[in-house]
């Protein structure tokens, strides 16, 4: 039977170098089995196959027995390889071996997001990212040059994963030169340019529109709740109103209407309430 291995399952390089990625193998009785190399990706890409190496690998690779070495990789060619052996002569006559290839890219240049202004007492969080570096990058910020530390006292925080600078009420104290660095342990530190950050005051006409503004709201809701209180106690309540026109006499009511009632005129001019006469 035909038994394959290899003797470095995880193959980490550097970016632009080359990578071999070893399998051996051992037949039963096939002296030249059928050798074969592919990459899993969304779906299967052969390698090396039929004795030839690929149109996207032949000017970068080279097979050596059942050894692969691919020269100059990138980040591209990180992946899982299999290496297959096809003895068709012996009892088992199927045999393989899986490589891991991690390419290792050193820090770039992060993005560095920061405000040019921010008003007083406002929250504040500011954005740093290297979408590039493998391993993934830790970050660091600066101020003026010098490097923030986070601790229980300082007003921000700072996550070195994420790469975030958060402060929940800047003051005119936290104005300056910010800059973010990305590092990882494959090659040097890089670092974003430095960008101003001002912290300035609320402008007074608008901090007179706010004010306003909050105070009209404010008078709006007490009215309606005035409103409310006053239905709940019935004094919107609208009562019907009755008026005595006059009496004879005897002092006895000879005629009277409600606010709903019309008039009328008699035929000396005299106007008088048409319903509800006595």
């Amino acid at each position: 039977s035909v038994t394959v291995s290899s003797s470095k399952p995880r193959v980490e390089v550097h970016e632009h170098t080359d990578a071999v990625l070893p399998c051996e193998f051992r037949t039963e009785r096939d002296q030249n089995p059928r050798v074969e190399w592919k990459k899993k990706e969304k779906g299967v890409v052969f390698v090396y196959f039929n004795g030839k190496l690929t149109k996207e690998y032949a000017k970068r690779a080279k097979i050596d027995g059942a050894t692969l070495t691919i020269h100059a990789v990138t980040q591209k060619d990180s992946g899982e390889y299999r290496c297959e052996v096809t003895a068709s002569e012996d009892s088992v006559n199927l045999g393989e071996a899986y490589v891991t290839l991690n390419v290792l890219v050193p820090p770039h240049i992060p993005s560095c997001d920061v405000p040019s202004s921010v008003f007083v007492g406002s929250g504040l969080e500011l954005h740093c990212k290297d979408k590039l570096s493998v391993p993934p990058a830790t970050y660091r910020w600066y101020k003026d040059n010098r490097a923030l530390t986070a601790t229980a006292d300082t007003p921000y925080i700072i996550d070195m994963k994420k790469g975030t600078l958060k402060l929940n009420s800047v003051s005119k104290t936290d104005s300056g030169m910010y800059r973010c660095e990305s590092s990882n342990s494959v090659g040097a530190p890089k670092s974003c340019v430095a960008q101003q950050l001002k912290v300035i005051d609320y402008p007074l006409n608008l901090t007179i529109l706010i004010s306003g503004a909050a105070g009209f709201a404010a008078f709006v809701l007490i009215c309606c709740i005035c409103v409310c209180v006053c239905r709940r106690r019935g004094c919107c309540k609208r009562e019907q109103d009755t008026f005595i026109i006059g009496t004879n006499q005897k002092d006895r009511p000879f005629g009277s209407f409600s606010g709903k009632s019309s008039m009328q005129t008699s035929a000396s001019g005299d106007r008088y309430p048409s319903s509800r006469l006595t």
